[in-house]
């Protein structure tokens, strides 16, 4: 064996949680993502998904991926910068401007893509990023990536934010970097107060609106609409996984930093652009999310329903005030075994365990789509406190 293979063999927890009957991933799904789908030939309500709508089994959606797919093929075979741009590209990124707010928008692939390609490329080796403890993965590893000095608050806490900015060279570029909705947690961001911090200290702010859009918002338009400060926050991302029910990214900001964007963010440049389907995708549900408000009123008051039924229950769910809940059972076993028996009633959730999280706050993350009904919350409520029961949770 080589020295390479030799290395990694000696990783085996996901061995030791097959062999315990534990394993919780990889769960294939036999059928559209809808409130319910099929595993292994039964149905599942399934309540670990981030299409917070609800469209991406919406016959208007799909209908108009098949139709750029018969007019533009399957893909686009190269990259934006090079032969990958299409007309239909920058139909969506007018589209999304418009929609945000914002002078100009990138589409990128992915929306991991979107958060590697403009955190580590936009600031210098003398100048700063400052991001939450608790922001997601993909932000994480862009100011990995950046040469710039890299500085880290505690979780929503503005005096925490505010020491680290007191740090920063004033003459210096300071780039604030924040989840609007913490993909784990579930709880908001204080963007109010963020944006104060901003102006005293001269900085701009870049905020991930991946689960905030669909969500908060006039029409879905995310977290910094519902606040009031789209226009203080310099930088606004989102992606197209979840609310939209597509695939892909986009950055949405003026054109001084989409124009430097376009000739030196790598993971832009050096990447296919996203399938004429998937851009489709994105501009029918942008229209939806505009078109029928009720799909938001309706995912509130699910969410205010399953808050409800947790917190009277006894349930640990933290700050959370969105359609992200999350269950805390703070033993990485517990929770898989917590996950595999709500397979086995009829719930899917997703397991959130250590090293994703420190092992003393490993959870169950519990999602809703606006197009859950009240009937399925109710039957998960009443499953999952059985389970949490039997493991002597709550």
């Amino acid at each position: 064996m080589k020295l390479l293979q030799s290395k990694l063999s000696k990783y085996d927890e996901p061995q030791k949680a097959k062999a315990a009957g534990v394993y919780p991933y990889f769960r294939a799904i036999s059928s559209e993502q809808d409130p319910e789908v099929i595993i292994n030939g039964r149905r599942v309500l399934m309540f670990g998904s981030n299409c917070y709508t609800g469209l991406v089994n919406d016959p208007r959606i799909k209908e108009a991926a098949i139709e750029a797919t018969r007019k533009y093929g399957t893909g686009c075979a190269g990259s934006p910068f090079l032969n990958g741009t299409l007309d239909l590209h920058k139909k969506l990124e007018a589209r999304l401007a418009e929609y945000i707010g914002k002078e100009d928008v990138m589409i990128y692939s992915t929306g991991f893509g979107v958060n590697l390609g403009v955190v580590s490329t936009l600031t210098g080796r003398e100048d700063y990023i400052l991001w939450d403890e608790q922001d997601h993965a993909s932000i994480i590893e862009g100011r990995r990536l950046s040469f710039s000095q890299s500085l880290k608050y505690k979780h929503n806490d503005m005096e925490s934010l505010e020491k680290q900015l007191q740090k920063c060279a004033p003459d210096k570029v300071k780039l604030i970097v924040t989840d609007g909705v913490f993909s784990m947690e579930g709880d908001v961001a204080n963007l109010p107060r963020i944006v104060e911090l901003a102006k005293k200290y001269d900085a701009s702010v870049m905020v991930d609106e991946a689960h905030a859009i669909g969500v908060f918002g006039n029409g879905g338009r995310g977290i910094c609409n519902h606040f009031g400060v789209s226009d203080d926050v310099d930088l606004i991302m989102g992606t197209f996984s979840k609310s939209f029910a597509s695939l892909g990214g986009f950055i949405a900001t003026d054109k001084e930093i989409t124009n430097f964007l376009r000739h030196h963010s790598r993971s832009y440049i050096f990447t296919a652009s996203i399938t004429p389907a998937s851009t489709a995708a994105a501009l029918k549900a942008i229209d939806i999310m505009i078109e029928e408000p009720e799909l938001q009123e309706n995912l509130w008051k699910l969410t205010n329903q399953a808050l409800e039924g947790f917190r009277s229950r006894g349930f640990e769910i933290g700050n959370t005030s969105t359609p992200i809940i999350p269950l805390y059972i703070r033993d990485n076993f517990k929770t898989f075994a917590i996950t595999r028996d709500l397979l086995e009633e009829g719930i899917f959730v997703n397991p959130v365990v250590s090293p994703a999280v420190a092992p003393q706050d490993t959870l169950i993350r519990f999602s809703l789509m606006a197009t859950h009904t009240p009937a399925q919350v109710d039957e998960a409520l009443e499953k999952i406190t059985k389970v949490f029961k039997n493991h002597g949770i709550i």
